[in-house]
């Protein structure tokens, strides 16, 4: 297994893996590393044309023959492939020619499946998050979502899988992440894991589960009500609020049952709460998708990712492109255009909201000083919209903004625009910048502190909440 990442060169990837002097290549192609796995493909085919190439993944796994990287591949997996990629390999390597280019893999029961912990390294361990899997599937059809493709909900076998985690806590694991796509499906099983955990509390764990947001009943809010601060971080999709677009996509919602269980989490928890909404659905309009981005502010969850709807490969959302006249970027992440109820103008204008919004509100830098750009406003949504606007008429990007240099943007909207004391402003921003020890502070917000910076090497006071902070970046 030779791992590499989306910024290295295509060219240092095939040296690498050539190095091995490999027969069988196998890439696992993904969204985000598509066109990175195309041109590593070239040069791969270009420069040994004798080795077989394999390509797997879920971007290659569906519309497999429209796309011109698969073409460069000998053969082709699509869906799950332990088992038809293995098969494929003692094939090739035993000199037997497979019937067929594009192999359909199998979706076998989990316990026929080789747990597949003993592949992590020490470093791994020590340096990164733990992926790990209770289960497969999802029994939702919501119809952006991959998985919304799956036949059934597998789950593994419970003994087998606690052998496992005790086997990576003792090597040292401690980040785990659960890929489930519905961690919360079996209560039972769930709260066997919850318990698992509780038992070893004491290791200073970091666990991350995507959870139904709807389904929360009794025994698992007193469970989560156990565990302290800083350890569980859950990943809820609302996607939408607007109850016709939710019906129109297949997705279940219960909107006040939702609402509670929010409501309960982050008032009788401690809980770090991940939640998500999607722009761009079909029949959603910018004004809408505000309405559900103000409900959510209101319950005051901890991040709000705002997302912008992905034409993925084989997902049923297809099925409203004409009647919604969907258009989608030809360009990986094959993001959201346009629609008939939002303007490629107001799309753009959306996709700089969300990544504004990811660096003022959700990445921790400024949890005190980014409310006070909606506070004493209706609508939390609008002022930020606001705000967004005027942060790209003035800098013109959304991404390489200097931290320092955003706090005096940041102070500049807040005085200039909203009319606040400059001391208040000025203030707020400071002190959410002394939460990074050592941290400098901009020569025209130096006036406003009121306590010495921490020394450099000092724990800030919000540990658990920069840790948060960290876990979920990494986690995404």
């Amino acid at each position: 297994m030779v791992e590499t990442t989306i910024s290295q060169m295509p060219m240092e990837i095939v040296e690498g893996v050539l190095k091995h002097n490999p027969r069988i290549v196998g890439l696992g192609v993904y969204v985000w590393n598509t066109t990175l796995c195309h041109q590593v493909a070239q040069l791969l085919k270009t420069i040994r044309p004798e080795v077989h190439l394999v390509l797997g993944g879920p971007e290659i796994s569906y519309e497999t023959e429209s796309q011109s990287l698969a073409q460069l591949a000998d053969y082709v997996v699509c869906g799950e492939g332990e088992q038809a990629f293995t098969q494929l390999c003692h094939d090739l390597l035993d000199g037997r020619t497979p019937e067929q280019r594009v192999i359909q893999g199998t979706a076998p029961p989990m316990d026929q499946l080789a747990s597949p912990y003993r592949l992590y390294t020490d470093e791994d361990i020590a340096k990164r998050v733990t992926y790990v899997e209770a289960s497969r599937g999802c029994p939702y059809r919501c119809q952006f979502c991959l998985s919304s493709l799956d036949k059934a909900v597998r789950a593994v076998d419970p003994e087998g899988f606690f052998e496992d985690m005790n086997a990576l806590i003792e090597r040292g694991a401690r980040d785990f992440k659960f890929i489930d796509r519905t961690f919360n499906l079996n209560i039972n099983f769930s709260l066997a894991i919850l318990e698992f955990f509780l038992n070893h509390e004491t290791q200073g764990f970091a666990l991350h589960f995507e959870m139904v947001p709807d389904r929360l009943p009794d025994a698992l809010r007193t469970t989560l009500q156990k565990f302290p601060p800083g350890v569980v971080q859950l990943e809820i999709g609302i996607q939408t609020f607007n109850p016709d677009v939710s019906k129109r996509i297949q997705r279940p919602q219960r909107i006040e049952r939702i609402l509670d269980n929010l409501r309960f989490l982050r008032q009788h928890t401690e809980m770090y709460l991940h939640v998500d909404l999607i722009v761009g659905l079909p029949g959603e309009t910018v004004e809408s998708f505000g309405a559900g981005f103000d409900q959510l502010v209101e319950l005051d969850p901890h991040e709000i990712q705002v997302g912008i709807l992905k034409r993925l490969k084989g997902t049923p959302i297809a099925m409203h492109d004409a009647a919604f006249q969907m258009k989608y970027s030809p360009l990986p992440p094959f993001e959201v255009l346009s629609t008939a109820d939002m303007t490629f103008d107001q799309a753009q204008e959306m996709k700089c909201f969300a990544k504004y919004w990811e660096m003022v509100a959700n990445k921790g830098q400024f949890n005190r000083s980014a409310s006070l750009i909606w506070r004493e406003q209706d609508s939390a949504f609008v002022a930020f919209r606001e705000f967004s606007a005027w942060l790209f008429e003035r800098v013109g990007r959304t991404s390489h903004i200097n931290l320092l240099k955003l706090s005096e943007h940041l102070f500049d909207f807040l005085v200039d625009k909203r009319g606040m004391d400059e001391h208040e402003a000025g203030s707020a921003i400071v002190s959410d910048l002394h939460r990074t020890a050592g941290r400098s502070i901009p020569h025209r917000l130096q006036p406003f502190q009121t306590e010495p910076a921490p020394a450099r090497g000092s724990t800030p006071r919000s540990t658990g909440r920069a840790r948060q902070d960290r876990r979920s970046r990494d986690a995404r």
